[in-house]
């Protein structure tokens, strides 16, 4: 036997760049590459991934013996496990915690077998075993016992059973379990449980509408590329409710005649439920749904369907960019220009751009949607490397984009005895609005009751003793809360600084302005959705309760401005339209003109016309004006004269290099040193990569650390992939003390 067969490279959870060679014991088959094994590192035992087979073993090093092979299959398929290791080229990123990130929780049967390999976490939470009963083939034998005879008979029936399940329903079916077990012709087993993922509710199968012309052009151009067969990129432009789900549709179901795969990938889970239910009206119950809210078991049930072939259909949020779909042939990338896409924990990948990516590489259709899409989507359409498909109206003919007004807050009277960031304007259209029996969604894209508490003696903000912000002041709990690392404190009576009692609550979050209208629309149903009132099945029940007429009006932050298609839902107020103009992003203007198209566009999508009020301070901004106008191709040549200008993406390539210390001077002597090694690299020198910083990053301090950062700008690529590879000794000179990230393609600047 060749050398070959018996040594593979493993990548393990470990930040090591390379995978690691293990030798596989003559008692043991060799495992093909993309199935899991148990080995040892640093002497602790853990689970890896078989990478590739290798023809020579490293010199001078002892290598370890493969411990247990978990699977006799692969668990990641060619093509995915191709890949993620092309992902983890892309971002810098160990090959180990890819796959980490990119497979489900080991199961109870696969922990078993490699009993202290896993996490007790993991072992926890792994799926349940059941003792199942089922017949070994033996002829049955007479018998007086009756319910033998029954459960022998419901077995040939229905094949194997699981024993507390016939229990139910059968009288004695343990005794007579146990019989037939006694006679030989049944056995009894233990097993995880598969729990399939099903769906509590049935969903009515629906009829594709007609095609609006755009719509046919777009479905036409995207099944003749599905039919070459070869990878490509399509960006569907639509306005909101323009019909780019029903693209989708046609472009998946023209995928599974093909007997290929298709993978639907958006922004948010709590966009999730009401997608699946429009594909389940297309393609009935066998789509898989992934996304970080399932448990683990349900995760693993649907990853193993779609491993098997059982179903062709994935759908979830940003995750399941690795599901393990067959046949790959279309991938959708809803609301692509999100920010959410952008993984900023762990290994830091743009689901977006790796979608693009996979789909090339597995022969496949790319499609971004998007009603605003993002500057570098536009660019790829200049660059010939995406196609354009523009939608630039509504599908129901008798829906019309609203109107929009702006409203100067600086020259427009409060709203009657109630908070003042709520103009007159607003409250009397939301009062006109419900007289009608239609409905109003309210937005507001900041969270709690007050954003800060101050002493009005000293001046003092309360603020986080872990992080550089204020916080943030929710009644309902009594508490100031920490919106980046959570810290909970009672609300305070006096000021910690100077002991004063008077603390003022500044500013207005969704609970304030939730409590606002209210007070101001005694006779309204209203609602709020946001982080404190939803998540999973809790938005899902608000959503549901909007679309049954049950709600007036839905106060919420960033969760109520994507995807709701509610056709009663006629006015759209938005309290504070320049709210995020002031991030120190260079995307800040980009971001808050997709915010405000995005959630104009949820008022009159039925027969009635749609009206947006806008209340701002600067409302001669062209990110406010031009989404007042709803102007997306002025607002993206604006930009995209910034960007060229600044030479800013994508213009240019990003990454950023953070590094964070509970001391503050170790983390900026660290920044200094790197700073110092960029410098040296021959991409800086050469001029082809510049270096910003070291400077405190915008957030100085997060959860307790203090936290310095660099930005290198490159022109290509290559160059800024060769000086971050520059910094590999200086990353490893680095101390304990000091972490260190990496962060390709960065999306958040703060």
């Amino acid at each position: 036997m060749s050398p070959r067969d018996r040594l593979v490279a493993v990548a393990v959870p470990a930040p090591f760049a390379d995978a690691l060679t293990y030798v596989v014991p003559d008692s043991m088959p060799t495992p093909p590459a993309g199935a899991r094994v148990a080995v040892e590192v640093a002497r602790r035992r853990t689970v890896g991934v078989v990478v590739a087979h290798v023809d020579e073993a490293p010199r001078g090093v002892d290598l370890k013996p493969v411990l247990a092979q978990i699977d006799q299959q692969p668990l990641v398929p060619p093509e995915l496990l191709r890949f993620l290791r092309e992902l983890s080229s892309y971002y810098l990123a160990p090959l180990g915690e890819v796959l980490r990130a990119a497979l489900p929780p080991m199961g109870r049967e696969d922990a078993q077998r490699v009993i202290g390999v896993v996490p007790e976490r993991e072992r926890r939470a792994a799926g349940r075993v059941s003792q199942r009963v089922r017949l070994t083939g033996a002829p049955m034998p007479p018998t007086r016992s009756a319910s033998a005879v029954v459960l022998h008979a419901h077995l040939v029936a229905h094949g194997e059973a699981r024993l507390a399940e016939v229990a139910r329903a059968l009288p004695g079916a343990r005794a007579a379990a146990a019989k037939l077990v006694a006679l030989g012709v049944a056995e009894l087993v233990s097993r995880e449980d598969e729990a399939r993922p099903s769906f509590d509710d049935r969903v009515a199968r629906d009829a594709p509408p007609p095609l609006t012309p755009p719509q046919a052009r777009a479905v036409d151009a995207l099944t003749r590329a599905l039919d070459a067969r070869e990878g490509s990129t399509h960006l569907v432009f639509g306005v909101t409710g323009s019909g780019k789900t029903e693209v989708y549709l046609r472009a998946i179901a023209h995928a599974l005649e093909q007997q290929r795969g298709a993978l639907v990938l958006v922004p948010e889970i709590a966009l999730t439920p009401q997608l699946v239910a429009r594909y389940r009206a297309r393609f009935g119950d066998d789509v898989s749904v992934l996304h970080s809210g399932l448990s683990d078991r349900d995760r693993q049930a649907m990853w193993r369907r779609l491993r098997r072939g059982d179903v062709r259909a994935a759908i979830g949020a940003r995750s399941a960019l690795f599901a393990p779909v067959p046949e790959l042939g279309v991938v959708i990338v809803d609301e692509e220009h999100e920010g959410s896409f952008k993984q900023e924990e762990g290994v830091r990948y743009h689901a977006r751009d790796m979608a693009i990516l996979r789909a090339h590489r597995a022969g496949a259709v790319c499609v971004l949607g998007s009603a605003t899409p993002s500057v570098e989507s536009f660019e790829l359409t200049r660059t010939g490397r995406a196609l354009l498909h523009e939608l630039p109206g509504r599908a129901v003919s008798s829906a019309m984009l609203p109107t929009v007004q702006i409203v100067d807050v600086r020259a427009t009277r409060p709203m009657p005895d109630g908070h003042p960031r709520i103009s007159s304007v607003l409250h009397k259209a939301l009062a006109a609005t419900i007289a009608r029996g239609e409905q109003a969604i309210v937005f507001l894209n900041r969270r709690g009751f007050a954003p800060s508490v101050v002493c009005e003696a000293c001046g003092e903000i309360a603020s986080c003793g872990a992080c550089s912000v204020a916080l943030t002041f929710h009644r309902r709990r009594g508490a100031l809360v920490c919106h980046y690392c959570d810290h909970l404190e009672p609300m305070r009576a006096r000021c910690h600084k100077c002991g004063g009692p008077s603390l003022a609550q500044q500013g207005i979050g969704t609970e304030r302005l939730e409590e606002a209208l209210t007070a101001a629309l005694p006779e309204a149903r209203i609602a709020r959705l946001d982080r404190d009132t939803g998540g999973g099945a809790r938005s899902e029940k608000i959503l549901a309760r909007l679309r049954r007429g049950e709600v007036d009006v839905l106060v919420g932050t960033q969760m109520v401005a994507k995807g709701h298609d509610v056709p009663t839902v006629t006015l759209v107020g938005v309290v504070d339209a320049d709210g995020g103009l002031s991030m120190p992003d260079f995307r800040a203007g980009e971001r808050t003109f997709q915010l405000l198209v995005q959630v104009a566009g949820r008022a009159g999508r039925g027969s009635a016309p749609g009206t947006v009020i806008l209340q701002t301070r600067t409302p001669e901004h062209p990110a406010i004006a031009l989404a007042a106008s709803q102007d997306v191709a002025r607002f993206v040549a604006s930009e995209r004269a910034l960007r060229a200008e600044l030479r800013y993406p994508p213009f240019s390539r990003l990454a950023m290099v953070r590094l964070d210390a509970i001391e503050e001077a170790d983390a900026r002597d660290a920044a200094s040193s790197l700073a110092r090694e960029l410098a040296t690299s021959g991409p800086v020198r050469a001029g082809a990569v510049s270096v910003l910083g070291p400077a405190a990053a915008p957030l100085a301090r997060l959860r307790g650390r203090y936290r310095f950062q660099l930005l290198l700008k490159a022109a290509a690529r290559p160059a800024l992939r060769d000086a971050l590879l520059s910094l590999g000794p200086a990353r490893r000179a680095l101390t304990r003390k000091v972490r260190l990230v990496v962060d390709v393609d960065p999306v958040s600047m703060l």
